[in-house]
């Protein structure tokens, strides 16, 4: 096995990852530089981002970049003590998600949009694994702007190697399978970042009817 995924930076249409008890599919291109430019700028100007608060070890801490959520009306979703009740769909969103779906070959009903506004803001390590999602779910990563490092590490074999990605403008990673059961993953600070990133994870909500 690789010990990382370099062939990630490779200009290819689509790159699937081999991983133990993951699946992973990189579009290095996903959407057009235009409409990439375009989408940021849009997501910068138009959404109304927010500051959450986690409590950690009894104390409410900031969360490191801003965010919110968007999605059908029944798509609610909590994670870390975080009540989400979704926002409607912006216009700009919609058309991403139509990409997205079309890209992906599968349909989503809300997304998390998370704003790192320089390499200061970060996300620790989680899987993406609350019951609302269900047990194999698949997570659509859509980034815009500044390029981050995304790792990935085995929640159980110790002896598989951490993997990272260079997330780029307007790439979309699709993991599903077991990857949010089996592994970790994170977007750490980067203090040479010096420009915005916005990161979409698109999601299918488990709603009881």
């Amino acid at each position: 096995m690789r010990k990382s995924l370099d062939l990630f930076d490779q200009k290819e249409e689509l790159v699937v990852a081999k991983l133990t008890d993951a699946q992973l599919h990189y579009f290095p291109n996903a959407i057009s530089t235009y409409d990439a430019d375009n989408f940021l700028s849009v997501c910068l100007k138009e959404l109304p981002w927010r500051q959450d608060t986690i409590r950690i070890a009894g104390k409410q801490i900031p969360v490191p970049r801003l965010q919110n959520w968007y999605g059908d009306a029944q798509a609610q979703y909590s994670y870390s003590g975080i009540r989400l009740k979704p926002l409607p769909w912006p216009d700009a969103l919609l058309a991403i998600k139509r990409q997205v779906e079309s890209i992906s070959q599968h349909n989503f009903n809300s997304v998390l949009a998370n704003y790192y506004r320089d390499g200061n803001d970060s996300v620790d390590w989680h899987s993406d694994d609350e019951p609302e999602l269900g047990e194999q779910p698949v997570i659509a990563s859509l980034s815009l702007g500044a390029t981050r490092t995304f790792t990935l590490k085995h929640r159980y074999d110790k002896t598989i190697a951490q993997q990272k990605i260079q997330l780029h403008h307007g790439s979309l990673l699709v993991m599903s399978g077991h990857t949010q059961s089996h592994w970790l993953h994170r977007v750490a600070k980067e203090k040479h970042v010096d420009t915005a990133r916005i990161n979409l994870t698109f999601r299918q909500i488990k709603v009881n009817e």
